[in-house]
């Protein structure tokens, strides 16, 4: 009987090593809650940049911003990779993106300077998942260390599909 090899997609090989940098539950667990919080951060701070006012865009200005290619960005570079993983990011940061804005609002009524509030966030999540990542007494290379973290929001969101037994 001849035996037949499965090739493995370049995803399947990523999310492979990325998971195998995180076996520990509590490295697990800071990631599932950090991930987000980076993304979220990033997006934010992305908004906070000045944007130019583009006339032509008429009342619609107000929501083409710096983040606006963040997010076209990442829905294309994660396009290539996984269509579903792509559309489900597209729409996390879209509901990012209007907590950003519902914060930035809030800025404008006396709220705390949302700048501040991504910043600590950021730094916050970092520090956990630099604290998991002792935890997993696994180090990566600085190079995976950046690759990892483009592709660490979709690996989350692979988990989750995997947990509800969809293809991705």
């Amino acid at each position: 009987m001849k035996k037949t090899r499965i090739q493995q997609r370049d995803i399947d090989i990523l999310f492979n090593r990325y998971t195998a940098s995180h076996q520990n539950p509590l490295n697990k667990l800071i990631n599932f809650i950090c991930i987000p919080f980076v993304v979220f951060g990033l997006l934010g701070l992305a908004y906070a940049i000045p944007f130019p006012k583009l006339a032509f865009l008429g009342q619609y200005a107000v929501y083409f911003n710096w983040v606006s290619f963040v997010i076209a960005f990442s829905v294309y570079f994660y396009m290539r990779i996984s269509p579903i993983l792509s559309y489900l990011m597209l729409l996390i940061e879209f509901l990012m993106g209007y907590g950003i804005m519902q914060l930035s609002d809030w800025y404008n009524t006396g709220g705390p300077n949302p700048v501040k509030v991504f910043v600590v966030i950021l730094l916050v999540a970092y520090t956990l998942q630099f604290i998991g990542q002792t935890i997993e007494r696994k180090r990566y290379a600085f190079i995976n260390s950046i690759k990892f973290q483009f592709y660490s929001p979709i690996w989350l969101l692979s988990l989750v599909l995997r947990a509800f037994k969809v293809k991705y």
